[in-house]
C-alpha cells in the first residue's frame, strides 16, 4: 500500500513548488516564494507519496481573521487518486473559522463551490508591452516607494486588503530584482504598484490607484523598469476602468480565475483596485 503524508514544506520544497506553478503555465515571480513563506512560513504544505513530494497547496494565515488558498497542485501522475483531496482538507483545516479567499481556476470552479466558495469577480490577465510611454499627471510624482515611511505603505495597502500583512508587503516590495513606485499627491499616496521578474512576462502587482490616470503613469512606469518587455497584471474585470486602460494600452487577455470567498466579500477599495497583488495570496 502506498506511503502518503502531508507536511510543512522546507526550503526545497518552496524552490519545487515554483517549478510547478511555473509547469501549470501560472508564471509566478522569480522571488514571490520568498515573499509568502514570511506571510505566514506553517502555511505551505506538501504531500509526499513513497518519500516523493507528488503535491502541494498553500494555505496562508492573514491577520486574525482571514485566510487565502493557493498553489493547489498535484502531480499529473498521480492524479484522481484522492491525494489532492487530502492536501486540500488540510489546508481548509489550517484556515477553519476564516474568511478565506482563492483564484481558482475555470475547470475547478464547481469543485471550489461544492466546499462552500462562491465567486465575487474574476481576474483576467493582460499580456503585452504597453504602447505608449507613462503620461504625467499634474499635481502627481511618482517616486521610489522605498523612501516614503512604510507606515504610509502598510496603511494604503489595508484600503486594498481585509488584513494588515506588514511583513508580507514588506517583503513584496523590497525584495532584490523588483522596482515598487509611489504615486503622490499632495503629500499623500494616491497610488502604488510593484514589478518583479519572471520566467514569462515581468508581473505588476498590486497595482493601487485612485484613478486611471495615475493607474496609467504607474503602469508605464513599472513597464519601463521592466526594461520594456512584456508585461502581466491581474485585472478584476468589476473595474471597467481598469479593463479599459489595460485594453488601451494593446494588453491582451491570456489568463483567468475567479476571486471566490466562503463568505461575504471583504469590504476594500474596489474602485482603486486596478491590479491584485498575486493569485496566490489575494
Amino acid at each position: 500500500m502506498a506511503d502518503f503524508g502531508i507536511r510543512n514544506a522546507g526550503a526545497r520544497d518552496i524552490g519545487l513548488m515554483r517549478r510547478w506553478a511555473e509547469e501549470e503555465g501560472w508564471n509566478p515571480g522569480d522571488s514571490d516564494l520568498q515573499a509568502f513563506t514570511v506571510a505566514d512560513p506553517r502555511g505551505f504544505l506538501v504531500g509526499v507519496l513513497d518519500g516523493e513530494p507528488v503535491g502541494c497547496v498553500s494555505a496562508v494565515r492573514h491577520g486574525a481573521g482571514s485566510g487565502f488558498i493557493g498553489f493547489y497542485i498535484t502531480r499529473p501522475a498521480v492524479r484522481g487518486q484522492g491525494y489532492g483531496i487530502r492536501l486540500w482538507r488540510a489546508a481548509t483545516e489550517w484556515l477553519a473559522g476564516r474568511l478565506v479567499g482563492l483564484d481558482g481556476v475555470v475547470d475547478q470552479q464547481a469543485n471550489y463551490r461544492k466546499s462552500g466558495f462562491e465567486r465575487v469577480w474574476n481576474n483576467v490577465r493582460f499580456e503585452g508591452v504597453p504602447q505608449g510611454g507613462p503620461a504625467a499627471v499634474p499635481g502627481v510624482a511618482l517616486v521610489d516607494a522605498g523612501t516614503l515611511p512604510f507606515t504610509a505603505l502598510a496603511a494604503y495597502d489595508r484600503r486594498f486588503f481585509p488584513e494588515d500583512r506588514d511583513a508580507y508587503l514588506a517583503a513584496w516590495t523590497g525584495l532584490p530584482g523588483r522596482t515598487a513606485i509611489a504615486a503622490v499627491r499632495d503629500g499623500g499616496l494616491c497610488g502604488l504598484g510593484v514589478v518583479r521578474p519572471c520566467s514569462g512576462a515581468s508581473r505588476i502587482g498590486p497595482l493601487y490607484a485612485d484613478g486611471p490616470g495615475v493607474a496609467g503613469a504607474l503602469l508605464g512606469a513599472l513597464a519601463g523598469a521592466a526594461d520594456g518587455g512584456p508585461v502581466a497584471v491581474d485585472v478584476p474585470d468589476h473595474n471597467g476602468p481598469a479593463v479599459k486602460l489595460v485594453t488601451e494600452l494593446g494588453l491582451l487577455p491570456s489568463f483567468e480565475a475567479a476571486r471566490m470567498y466562503t463568505g461575504p466579500a471583504p469590504e476594500i477599495d474596489r474602485a482603486g483596485l486596478y491590479g491584485v497583488t498575486s493569485l496566490e495570496l489575494g
